[in-house]
């Protein structure tokens, strides 16, 4: 099986010029290596700060790496012009930790849901409200929701609405950059199970962004753990919590408490 996307020492790196002063460059990916399967999951763990998010944006096409090179479906996506990469950024979605700032207030549900097929020019506006409720539907919310507005609903329920737009463009690799992490605790496991049974439905690639070990342990069939734009130790979930080497690993362990209950610490969908 070919892998969906295949990173190989990726290298992303910031310039920043402060008044007066020569520009510095700052580096937040360093040789990252890594590929997803169809229908698996990778956890990119690790404290804020150490260039997860980076990797996320890189990969969706929204940064242009440094160096090396990102592989999707066989495709070299360093070296796309930015005409090239409209065709492959539907395949590619990423959903971001707050959904509130990611949802236009004066929008209905069916509106936002419905907006990246606008973009695209696909299909009729009535077609794209068939689709819109057919994609509420799948993420657990009925077709009542279409008339709403974001401030009409809950934490978990503006989640829902951003999966349900991440997904109506029938993409080949989630990018979650710490969608559960500003939900309380039974919101995060309802959307944790809704991830597993979409990705069970649609044979997705996800890549999971957190700092929550035990949540990663949960989803992901393999940990990597990054620190300072590294990844320090990467591995299945399981062996990674059973044996964590890296001082870094061990700590997110530590303030996490994540043991041998951690792999049940979720209720199965």
């Amino acid at each position: 099986m070919e892998p969906v996307i295949r990173v190989e020492n990726l290298v992303k790196r910031y310039a920043s010029r402060g008044l007066g002063r020569r520009a510095e460059v700052f580096t937040a990916v360093d040789s990252v290596s890594f590929s997803i399967f169809p229908g698996s999951t990778l956890a990119l763990v690790g404290e804020s700060g150490s260039g997860k998010s980076s990797v996320a944006l890189c990969l969706s096409c929204l940064e242009r790496v440094t160096a090396g090179q990102i592989w999707f479906e066989g495709r070299g996506l360093a070296a796309l012009r930015e005409k090239e990469f409209r065709s492959v950024r539907p395949k590619l979605q990423l959903v971001f930790q707050d959904p509130a700032n990611s949802l236009d207030a004066r929008w209905t549900v069916g509106e936002i849901v419905g907006e990246p097929l606008l973009v695209r020019g696909r299909i009729s506006k009535h077609e794209r409200g068939a689709r819109a409720a057919q994609m509420l539907e799948k993420v657990g919310l009925g077709g009542e929701y279409l008339e709403r507005r974001p401030r009409e609903l809950s934490g978990g329920q503006r989640q829902r609405v951003t999966i349900a737009r991440a997904l109506v463009l029938e993409p080949r690799l989630l990018i979650l950059d710490e969608v559960l992490s500003a939900l309380d605790c039974s919101i995060q496991a309802q959307i944790a199970n809704l991830l597993v049974e979409l990705q069970r439905s649609y044979g997705l690639a996800y890549l999971f962004i957190t700092h929550d070990l035990k949540m990663a342990a949960h989803l992901a069939d393999e940990i990597a753990v990054m620190s300072h734009g590294k990844i320090v130790e990467q591995g299945a979930a399981e062996k990674i919590l059973r044996e964590a080497r890296s001082r870094e690993t061990q700590s997110l362990l530590g303030s996490t408490r994540v043991g041998r209950e951690a792999m049940e610490a979720v209720p199965e969908p």
